[in-house]
């Protein structure tokens, strides 16, 4: 097991798709499994790898991360912070020979229904292949000839924890409604809504002296 002191770039945005500055310090630990694989200790802190390396040496690292620890950007599309993700990251050298990162996550989540907004169990069950590249040029080339692929430009240090919320944001529904709300929850979910056309008209009717 190690203990590893390094700069990291702090969330916000989705995948960088660019250069960025790396401005904070982070603590974690990677425990060696063997093989090339790493377990993460999750510390609700970055997991900083050199994306090229850990590719072209067919690199692993597998953990799970804790709902509630996550970021923001997920906590607040989800019912409760309850649970714990799944997540598998691998390194390879893809069939054109191109370093690649496959990303695999899975949990039992709970996101809020949209029509009676009571929480509703959620299967995230992902896996994604996002290809690298060294320079911006054969980067957008690529991306025209597949405009499928997924792709970022490689930079010395990739925050991991950071590229596996961002799979997770993209996993989750847009807009999940139950099949069946059930008509008590759909009433009482109805109920705390004002009636637009009562209040129109209860601004027309004329004051009582």
């Amino acid at each position: 097991m190690c203990m590893v002191l390094a700069w990291f770039r702090p969330r916000g945005a989705l995948r960088p798709r660019g250069g960025g500055g790396w401005l904070g310090l982070a603590l974690f630990l990677l425990t060696n499994q063997g093989n090339g694989l790493y377990h993460a200790e999750f510390m609700s802190k970055p997991i900083l790898i050199d994306p090229l390396k850990f590719a072209r040496e067919g690199r692993s690292l597998a953990g799970k991360a804790p709902v509630g620890e996550l970021d923001e950007r997920i906590r607040s599309d989800l019912a409760d912070a309850s649970g714990e993700v799944s997540y598998q990251l691998d390194g390879f050298i893809d069939e054109v020979r191109r370093p690649a990162l496959r990303i695999r996550l899975t949990a039992a989540l709970s996101v809020t229904c949209q029509r009676c907004l009571d929480g509703m169990p959620f299967s995230l069950d992902t896996d994604s292949v996002l290809t690298l590249f060294t320079s911006q040029d054969k980067l957008e080339e690529a991306c025209e000839q597949d405009d499928t692929l997924d792709a970022i430009l490689a930079e010395p240090e990739l925050d991991a924890i950071a590229l596996i919320e961002d799979e997770i944001i993209m996993g989750l529904p847009h807009s999940p409604k139950h099949d069946d709300c059930g008509r008590d929850t759909l009433s009482l979910a109805k109920a705390d809504k004002p009636n637009p056309f009562a209040v129109l008209a209860a601004l027309k009717r004329p004051k009582s002296e």
